[in-house]
């Protein structure tokens, strides 16, 4: 029974992760109806950063933030130079960028900080597990600024004019452009806040990954395969199916398939609500009539 209770804290723990990457998704799929493939690759380079900024001596927490402020700006250059230009472009032109992108980003860590693994440092280290030795320090404390990130970003969506014009851009762009919503800028913001999220989400779980430049490949697909159980289209369904995915995940790859099978059961989900029910959980079946 404890070992049962340990899987599960860890899933979810790990399902924090899993959750800021889907939401991360699904903002940019709300946006451009196109999933980024590149959003990983985004992550591992933001990390990357923060690494650099520790190893150079600045404070932990100093280089998280000055990390999240860094990718935020590369996503909304990304979102201007590479995307906007593209607005009007065939899906198949699209999703090409988007691994054109993932590809770049990949080249470009391995080029500049190679391909060695590293050791990322984590400020929640403690010398004993905690909660009777069902967590680990890093692990509750991930958790813990997942949790922080997540409700920032709901309140920021429900209770601010920003956000509520970004939420409006991405469900209706024209109405939007009607009442005076900059839908350019609005959509260039939503990627902003995508890669900084993602730069969280990286900076998280590259302790216990540790940090080389394909950190990220397994967790998006997890993260994939929780927006998909959720709903593609709805960020707190995303949410749930991410936690959902890392809870399931664990006991799993403790009581199933085993470690090494651990990562096909990402795409078995993904598989499978393709198949049952493409809307996800809590997502919306829309019907439109041709």
């Amino acid at each position: 029974m404890e070992g049962f209770a340990h899987q599960l804290v860890a899933g979810i723990a790990t399902g924090g992760i899993y959750a800021s990457v889907a939401l991360a998704l699904v903002m940019i799929y709300q946006a451009t109806h196109h999933v980024n493939f590149a959003q990983g690759e985004m992550a591992t380079f933001s990390t990357y950063l923060a690494w650099a900024a520790v190893q150079g001596g600045a404070p932990w927490w100093a280089a998280l933030l000055g990390t999240v402020f860094a990718s935020f700006a590369v996503g909304v250059a990304i979102e201007r130079v590479l995307l906007r230009p593209m607005r009007s472009a065939p899906v198949l032109a699209v999703v090409c960028a988007f691994i054109g992108l993932m590809l770049i980003f990949n080249s470009i860590t391995g080029a500049i900080f190679g391909y060695a693994v590293r050791p990322f440092p984590s400020p929640f280290e403690t010398s004993a597990p905690l909660l009777g030795g069902l967590v680990s320090g890093h692990a509750l404390g991930s958790t813990a600024v997942t949790l922080a990130v997540l409700a920032l970003v709901w309140a920021f969506f429900r209770h601010t004019g920003l956000g509520l014009a970004m939420r409006a851009a991405a469900y209706n762009p024209v109405s939007a452009r009607l009442v005076g919503i900059r839908v350019g800028w609005m959509l260039a913001l939503g990627w902003g806040l995508a890669a900084a999220i993602g730069a969280v989400a990286g900076v998280m779980v590259a302790p216990v990954v540790f940090l080389e430049p394909n950190m990220m490949l397994g967790v998006l697909l997890y993260a994939f395969a929780g927006a998909l159980l959720g709903g593609i289209d709805n960020p707190a369904g995303a949410v749930a199916g991410g936690f959902l995915v890392g809870v399931v995940e664990n006991l799993a790859g403790a009581y199933l398939v085993g470690a090494e099978l651990k990562l096909t059961l990402a795409l078995a989900i993904i598989v499978g609500v393709l198949l049952l029910r493409p809307s996800g959980l809590f997502g919306r079946a829309v019907e439109s009539r041709v």
